[in-house]
């Protein structure tokens, strides 16, 4: 049965790249990052728990770089989520470092012929518990440490930096980004697991690798960290870690954006805009016009929940390429787009008498205002007079 969470978020993490190529790019650092964990919970499980010689031969330091790749993962997947810019810089593959360090100081052992791996793991893992292998210039105790101190810190790191961009954000644009709160929580969920986890193994290998017996809590490190609580929290981590992705649908499905608006949502409507199905993007900015006069014929605007999100899942256009066409190329938030569109679609109802027929605050709400005092305040800043003023113009 322990096999089957690492295997649930291998599958997981192919979910994510099955939807990359036509939604949100970032998504690709979040699958290689739930990859790399999953894959490191497989071998834990095949020095531990398979009771085979020949896994604990192949997973036994052969794999140690990986755990150096999933912090820059993680920090690379928040910083891209919430950026225009996907692709990494020069400067950006300087995080990588200590992986290939880790890699090439653990060549003695990675090179050595298979039998004698085997025997070397068996060896360490159940009888002796002796981690002094021969190295190049890092010792095998030093990188069983460091890697879970890498994790922590780049767990802290992702989580000020958002914030931190949140924070410079706000002062700019005097509003919170749409979908920041989806974000701060998973972001939160995220960096937070693996800062326990993280904690969790270096506590375990400071008893098992050094002997360390000190007292947390009133209590003995070696019981605190004995290999039953190491990895009994570390799975009930890693399967959290996994489960909680399907609790937030935008980020399944990369359907996020971190555009300026606030938006508030009905469960039924934010649950059916969270699920795009996955397409083929074959959408130019130059093919926007056309469909935007196609589907605005519909007059989607009105409805009070129409939002980004609603528009990216009928659309079947990744939310961040919309927002890039309305902020890049109509140099206008997609929330004055949407105010425009109901002012103008008011004045032409105005214009046809409807006033005649209809209340203020009637109309405000078939054009899909929250209330009259916001409708008669966007009609104010558009036109320049109120609607009643506008109305007595028309007679």
């Amino acid at each position: 049965m322990a096999i089957l969470a690492p295997l649930f978020g291998i599958f997981t993490s192919f979910i994510l790249i099955y939807y990359l190529s036509s939604l949100n790019r970032s998504n690709i650092f979040l699958a290689l990052f739930f990859l790399c964990c999953n894959l490191v919970v497989l071998v834990y499980f095949g020095l531990h728990f398979s009771k085979s010689i020949f896994w604990e031969g192949f997973c036994f330091v052969n794999w140690l770089p990986l755990s150096y790749l999933m912090g820059p993962l993680l920090f690379f997947y928040v910083k891209t989520s919430i950026s225009d810019q996907t692709e990494l810089n020069k400067w950006d593959w300087l995080h990588f470092i200590p992986a290939l360090l880790c890699f090439i100081a653990t060549l003695p052992f990675t090179t050595l012929p298979f039998k004698e791996k085997m025997e070397t793991a068996h060896r360490i893992v159940n009888i002796t518990n002796d981690y002094r292998v021969q190295f190049y210039v890092i010792d095998f105790e030093f990188i069983l440490i460091s890697r879970s101190l890498h994790v922590i810190f780049y767990s802290l790191l992702s989580f000020i930096y958002f914030k931190c961009i949140t924070h410079e954000t706000f002062k700019l644009n005097k509003v919170l980004p749409s979908n920041h709160k989806v974000l701060n929580r998973w972001f939160f969920i995220l960096c937070f697991i693996q800062i326990v986890i993280a904690s969790n193994t270096l506590g375990n290998m400071l008893v098992v690798v050094y002997g360390h017996n000190f007292s947390l809590f009133g209590l003995s490190g070696d019981k605190i960290f004995s290999d039953e609580h190491f990895f009994g929290l570390n799975g009930i981590g890693f399967f959290a870690q996994n489960f909680f992705l399907f609790l937030f649908p935008k980020i399944l499905y990369g359907n996020v954006s971190y555009s300026h608006e606030v938006e508030k949502e009905g469960i039924i409507e934010e649950i059916k805009s969270n699920l795009p199905k996955k397409i083929k993007l074959s959408v130019q900015i130059d093919d926007f016009e056309n469909i935007l006069n196609t589907y605005l014929n519909e007059h989607p605007f009105v409805k009070k929940e129409f939002n980004l999100s609603q528009m990216s899942f009928d659309l079947k256009i990744p939310e961040r390429l919309l927002s890039t066409y309305f902020n890049k190329e109509l140099e206008i938030t997609f929330s004055e787009w949407r105010k425009n569109l109901r002012i103008d679609h008011v004045c032409k109802l105005l214009e046809e008498g409807e006033s005649k027929n209809l209340t203020i605050e009637a109309i405000s709400a078939n054009a899909g205002f929250a209330s009259r005092s916001k409708f008669i305040d966007a009609f104010k800043e558009r036109k320049g007079v109120t609607p009643s003023v506008f109305i007595k113009s028309l007679g």
